[in-house]
């Protein structure tokens, strides 16, 4: 049998780095209203050792965000924008439709509900709403997310995001930090301006320091998010269109010479437990489900989710589906982080 070939044009992914300060306000109220993992966040210690110089203001709007997950919001909403200021994106959120809005609120589940998607944004009704979250039923939180726009005026939700991220901005701009780290985020994104776009999953794991992206269908673009406030995680996100990874700045732009890294400090406090070094013990002879843990250790799975957030946050550890592994690399590679700060001599 003969084969016509006709060549065409190849299509690839779009690639880009975007950062703007509005990024990283978002960041910071997402990693400070996640309550459940938030002592992992590199900037726990400074946001306790801060909170006295909260307005109430901010506060009671930071607590709505934690009951709602509204930070998802906010994340799809700078996703459309691209919003260079706080002030830019308050202009661009009210000149929104409604029907782009709530299109740009409600999650993205998969090409069957796709539709129902698109007609709940459209009608934008409690009744609705409350219907497709149903679609979420099984995922931590984007069902009651959904719920809980349901049960938020446009009004209400646009006059919420304006309100907490311009006090959020007031509040974290007075830290003397603020200024390093926003020069240290537009470096990093000056200097991937130009990206090798025939290679795009290469240069996913090679800015990133790891992410392995396999390509998904409908997803044609692709952005890399630099942050510091929801260090040491990188978050995921996705779109119908567009795949978002938020990755943590690399720490030798934020560190003065003889300043131990967060990262030598979070993994020798790390292993400095019994009970985690255990886990990190059974870890590396096989992987284990937290039920399989919790059997042989005999304690709480609460206890236990706690404990292996602290080794996943150190990244010596790795969940898939429930079942959590050692990271064999990270682990061989941390006492040569301990020599390389010691110096090489030693």
């Amino acid at each position: 049998m003969k084969h016509l070939y006709s060549p065409q044009p190849v299509e690839t992914i779009s690639l880009e780095v975007e950062w703007s300060p509005v990024w990283e306000v978002i960041l910071g109220i997402a990693g400070y209203t996640y309550r459940q993992i938030r002592h992992t966040f590199d900037l726990d210690d400074k946001w306790k050792s801060h909170e006295d110089s909260m307005s109430a203001s901010l506060v009671k709007h930071l607590k709505v965000i934690e009951e709602t997950n509204f930070w998802y919001g906010l994340i799809m909403l700078q996703n459309k924008l691209s919003a260079s200021s706080i002030q830019d994106f308050s202009n661009c959120l009210s000149e929104l439709s409604m029907d782009c809005f709530y299109d740009t609120l409600l999650p993205y589940k998969d090409r069957d509900t796709e539709p129902i998607r698109k007609a709940t944004a459209h009608l934008h009704e409690q009744g609705e709403l409350l219907k497709y979250a149903a679609c979420f039923e099984s995922h931590e939180y984007l069902g009651g997310y959904v719920r809980a726009v349901s049960h938020y005026s446009h009004h209400d939700i646009c006059d919420l995001f304006i309100r907490t991220l311009n006090e959020w901005y007031e509040w974290i701009n007075q830290r003397e930090e603020w200024e390093k780290w926003t020069q240290a985020l537009a470096f990093e994104q000056k200097q991937y301006s130009l990206l090798n776009v025939k290679n795009p999953m290469e240069e996913i794991e090679r800015i990133t320091g790891g992410v392995k992206y396999l390509p998904e269908p409908s997803v044609w673009n692709v952005k890399l998010i630099p942050h510091v406030s929801y260090r040491p995680w990188i978050l995921e996100k996705r779109t119908p269109d567009t795949k978002i990874f938020f990755y943590p700045l690399k720490e030798e732009y934020l560190i003065e010479p003889g300043i131990p890294s967060t990262e030598l400090i979070r993994g020798h406090k790390v292993l400095g437990d019994e009970l985690r070094l255990k886990l990190l013990y059974q870890l590396v002879k096989g992987p284990l489900s937290l039920q399989e843990m919790s059997g042989q250790f005999h304690i709480s799975k609460s206890t236990l989710h706690h404990q292996l957030s602290l080794l996943r946050a150190a990244k010596f550890i790795r969940v898939d589906k429930g079942i959590y592994s050692a990271n064999l690399t990270r682990v061989n590679a941390f006492s040569e982080k301990l020599t390389q700060y010691l110096g090489a001599d030693i």
